[in-house]
Order: C-alpha cells, then sequence, then structure tokens
C-alpha cells in the first residue's frame, strides 16, 4: 500500500488549497514544500494581492472568480481570519487599450456592475492619484484585496485539522510515475497513488518531460512613506494603470505597510529560482519611481520595504491546469502568469476533482495542456 493517497508538491496558494480540499474529502494527504510555508521563494507572499472578477485577461475566467469569491468567504467563515477586504479595485488606461475594453467586455458579459468614470471624476474622487486627460477609468466596487501569507497560512492550517499532514522543508529530487508513484526527496522516498503538482516556479523541473514553455520572471515589489489621506481607510482604492511603459499596480496605505507599487508587465528572465539577487535592480528602481513621479506625486521616495517575487508565464499568458498526458493519476497547475494566486481556492478544488474524480464540473476547459499545441 503507498504511504499516502495523494500527495502535493508546493505549498503556495494554489497548492495549500488543494490540500485543503483533499484532506477535506477525508484522504490520506501529504503537502511537500522546499521551504516552510508561507515563504518568500517563491509567488505567494508580499502582504497583499488585488482580487477582481471583471476579469480584463478573458471574460472566461470570470465564473471562476465567482466560485473563488466564494470559496474565500468560506474559509474565513472556517478559520475566523478576515483574508478578504473590499475596497474596490480602479483601472485605468486608454479606450484602445487591453485593459479598460477587456473590464468592460467582461462586466458585460456576466452583468458585472462596474463604474465608468472619467479623468475630471477620478481626479476629484482621488486627488493623490493622477489621471491624463486620455486616460479612461472603471471601479469595480465589489473587488479589494486578500492578505497573501494569511491565506497561506489558514488553508495550511485548516488542512492540518482535517487531516492532512505537511512535510516542509523538503527538497523534491524527482518522481517516477506508476500505479504507485515513488517522490524521491532530499532525505528518502515517498509513495503515493495519486500526484499533483503545484509548484510555481519549479513546476518546469518537475513537468520537464511536457516542454511547457514556461518562463520565469523575477519581479520586484516596493513599498513607499505615504500620506495618512493616502489609505484605503480614506476610501482609496487599488489601481492599476495601463501605460505606453507598461502596466502598473498599487495599493493605498494598509495599516502600516506603506503604499506598495511594482511593475505588472515585463521582469527579468530567471534559469533558477534558489539564484536570484534579491536586491534592488536599478531598472526596476528607475520604472517604479517614473511611475510614482507622474501618477502618485504626493508619494515620497522614501523607501520602506523591497520584495522579490516570481511569475511563472505560459506561452499565452493563461493559466494550465490538466492532467499529465502520460500519467493518468498526476495532475498539475502551471504557468499562473502572475496572476493566479486570486484563484487559489477555485484551482484548488478543480486540481482534487481531477485527481479523485478523473473530472471536474469547473469550467477549466480552457486551461487545458492541449491548448498549446495551436500556439
Amino acid at each position: 500500500m503507498a504511504d499516502f493517497e495523494v500527495v502535493v508538491l508546493g505549498l503556495g496558494g494554489i497548492g495549500s488549497a488543494t490540500l485543503l480540499h483533499l484532506a477535506r474529502r477525508g484522504k490520506r494527504v501529504l503537502g511537500i514544500d522546499r521551504f516552510i510555508p508561507p515563504h518568500s521563494h517563491g509567488s505567494s507572499h508580499g502582504h497583499t494581492r488585488i482580487i477582481r472578477q471583471a476579469y480584463f485577461e478573458h471574460p472566461q475566467y470570470v465564473p471562476l472568480l465567482a466560485e473563488s469569491y466564494r470559496l474565500w468567504r468560506d474559509l474565513e467563515k472556517l478559520t475566523g481570519e478576515k483574508l478578504y477586504h473590499e475596497i474596490g479595485v480602479l483601472q485605468v488606461g486608454p479606450e484602445s487599450g487591453v485593459v479598460v475594453p477587456g473590464v468592460r467586455r467582461a462586466a458585460q458579459q456576466h452583468n458585472l456592475a462596474v463604474e465608468e468614470l472619467s479623468p475630471q471624476i477620478m481626479r476629484s474622487r482621488w486627488p493623490a492619484l493622477s489621471f491624463p486627460d486620455s486616460m479612461a477609468g472603471v471601479l469595480e466596487a465589489h473587488a479589494g484585496y486578500l492578505l497573501v501569507e494569511e491565506c497561506v497560512r489558514s488553508q495550511l492550517a485548516a488542512a492540518k485539522d482535517a487531516g492532512a499532514e505537511v512535510q516542509a522543508p523538503c527538497e523534491v529530487l524527482r518522481w517516477e510515475g506508476g500505479n504507485s508513484i515513488r517522490i524521491h526527496t532530499a532525505t528518502g522516498m515517498i509513495t503515493a497513488e495519486r500526484l499533483v503538482i503545484a509548484a510555481g516556479p519549479w513546476a518546469s523541473t518537475l513537468l520537464g518531460d511536457l516542454y511547457l514553455q514556461l518562463q520565469v520572471r523575477r519581479k520586484s515589489v516596493f513599498w513607499f512613506a505615504g500620506a495618512s489621506h493616502f489609505s484605503a481607510q480614506a476610501g482609496y482604492p487599488c489601481f492599476l494603470y495601463e501605460l505606453p511603459s507598461g502596466v502598473f499596480y498599487g495599493f493605498p496605505l494598509i495599516g502600516s505597510q506603506g503604499i506598495k507599487l511594482a511593475k505588472h508587465s515585463g521582469g527579468q528572465r530567471v534559469e533558477n529560482p534558489l539564484q536570484v539577487n534579491k536586491s534592488i535592480d536599478a531598472e526596476d528602481e528607475k520604472n517604479i519611481d517614473g511611475f510614482r513621479s507622474l501618477y502618485l506625486p504626493d508619494v515620497t521616495n522614501q523607501l520602506l520595504e523591497h520584495q522579490t517575487c516570481f511569475y511563472t508565464m505560459s506561452p499565452d499568458d493563461h493559466f494550465i491546469v490538466d492532467r499529465h498526458p502520460q500519467a493518468n493519476n498526476v495532475v498539475f497547475a502551471a504557468g499562473m502568469s502572475g496572476h493566479g494566486f486570486k484563484f487559489s481556492p477555485v484551482l484548488g478544488q478543480a486540481l482534487a476533482d481531477l485527481s479523485l474524480d478523473g473530472g471536474t464540473d469547473l469550467p477549466i476547459d480552457f486551461l487545458s495542456l492541449e491548448r498549446l499545441s495551436t500556439l
């Protein structure tokens, strides 16, 4: 008999959610991570993550987001932790761009409430932000942010309460398929009937035979000191700007964290996630300073904190969630492309369904591996 019915490799947002769903279905399940989660070596850290439903990336994500919202609320009830904070998300860009038309399209197709705003109205409502006359704005009120480390911590705690085991830190060297999957770690071998891989920037190593063409990018995140009037408490939302220089996003003052700013587009390619310089990159700093000075003129250059994280990009910037084509008892999620965390609980449910039932009622067909063959 195998040591476990299911083993989950990677315990970030999606892996920890998968562990919880499997444990709540009564399975003997083990979660493994190279570091002790939540940690700052992958993609599930940085204090906060934006969550929104009018999804400019593609309207097909919206039903998954509706379920994800429900599951985040369920997790809050289960753990007693406040994880989701609804302060709204303001998205700004040209009428001919990707962001604003994409938000409108998703909202129209799925009957979501969004508010159209002119530059003049935005300036009067949020004077600490700047809005060029050439930009349009769309505010989604039923959106906001998640406390990312607390989300991971809560999912893991609930999974353990439901009977899951966690082995971390634990380095996975490789796995071998078969009726009993053999997972070779730095400290020994573990066997499982089924395997779930949600390894973030290490997905290419663990799924190397699939040639997923994933690209890991290093991203910098900055927190600056700001005046108290530029806060969530004062009515400022999270914000995202589509500009000629790229896509930037930020958060107002939240507690003592400072004003968080980052560039969503671009990033430096990473060959080995373990060998990344986490100091401030001059080009990243220049990009953020340029954005801050033009669009947040009241925010000083007093830096409170800097972190790096990873985006694991798929060839088309959409997730890959599927069964391994050569191993029916192995399922995976990879290539979250910098916008996956908000989907953690629903993708965890989808992976649990795929692993245990061979399929899921959730609408994830558009995220299948097969689509990549047409690119």
